[in-house]
């Protein structure tokens, strides 16, 4: 079985044990930015093999707990994305996951909260996505600080909001998120020409097609509205948010399906030195009900967003 507690951390010590460091985004930053004044002092040197190890809780805070304690006895640390919503949004747990070393980040959504709480107030009247944007950087921010409150925030992550029109990075066209304290988010500031992307989302690790917004736009996109001359944050090219040619291309050489294929492909040898692996920890679990009901479950969502996928191009 896959997408188990027990083949994660199997995952993990296999990747250890072939002299991978995994990393805090916030501590990536550090090593390969340095423009960026440090948080903290380096563990690792850039010319190592690193994972740079994300967690989008979306839901079910409880298991990022124990994702959290397992990298914990592992001498292993990473960042936690939380969004401020009642499935995701814990504050004990939260202050546990930061108690262990780990980095927690804001998972923001709030051009689609700025959005809900507009239609709710007035739904004949429609809003122009600067007036959406103003809205939304006030959501941000208030969310950043309840979040600060609990744990330091340095780095955040956008939220898909898949079901929403709005993209959420769009707030940054308007305004620049290093001015709230924040020195990265990973949609912007890693060149995927040198970083090898691996996500579980669609509850497979080669899921894009089921993917309306963790993935890079590609070139094509780009050309079609998104050249960035005009925005206030531009994205580095390489990134998600400007792939290169070159970037697809060597992205595209690895195609894994299952964990015991990234497995398989460590032992052998096959896997590039640096690599940003994103888990969603409500995926993961030894206990069998919930386990059948994420699969089911996502299998029904990833029909709804290829439908969307589609509807949208």
């Amino acid at each position: 079985m896959d997408f188990t507690l027990k083949t994660y951390i199997r995952l993990l010590k296999t990747l250890k044990s072939h002299n991978y460091t995994f990393l805090p985004f916030s501590d990536y930053i550090q090593l390969y930015n340095q423009s960026t004044s440090p948080i903290h002092p380096p563990s690792t040197s850039p010319s190592l093999p690193i994972i740079i190890l994300r967690h989008d809780v979306d839901k079910l805070p409880q298991n990022a707990l124990r994702f959290a304690q397992i990298e914990y006895r592992l001498c292993i640390r990473g960042t936690y994305y939380f969004r401020i919503v009642p499935q995701s949004f814990n504050p004990v747990i939260i202050e546990k996951i930061a108690g262990l070393g780990h980095e927690i980040g804001y998972h923001y959504e709030d051009i689609d909260f700025a959005a809900q709480n507009h239609k709710i107030k007035d739904k004949r009247k429609k809003i122009k996505i600067e007036d959406l944007c103003s809205l939304a950087i006030e959501s941000f921010q208030k969310n950043l600080e309840t979040l600060r409150k609990i744990a330091p925030v340095k780095t955040i992550c956008m939220h898909g909001s898949p079901l929403s029109k709005f993209d959420n990075k769009l707030l940054w066209k308007y305004y620049n998120y290093k001015d709230f304290g924040i020195i990265g988010e990973p949609y912007f500031e890693v060149d995927f020409l040198k970083v090898l992307y691996l996500t579980d989302t669609g509850r497979r690790w080669n899921g894009g097609k089921f993917s309306i917004r963790d993935k890079g736009l590609g070139i094509r996109k780009q050309e079609l509205g998104y050249p960035y001359q005009d925005w206030v944050v531009k994205p580095k090219v390489g990134s998600l948010m400007r792939m290169t040619e070159k970037g697809i291309e060597f992205q595209s050489k690895y195609n894994f399906r299952s964990t015991n294929d990234i497995i398989r492909a460590a032992e052998n040898g096959e896997l590039p030195d640096k690599i940003m692996m994103t888990f969603h920890p409500q995926r993961w679990t030894d206990k069998v009900v919930p386990w059948v009901k994420e699969l089911v479950w996502q299998n029904v969502k990833n029909v709804g967003k290829w439908v969307l996928i589609r509807i949208r191009q």
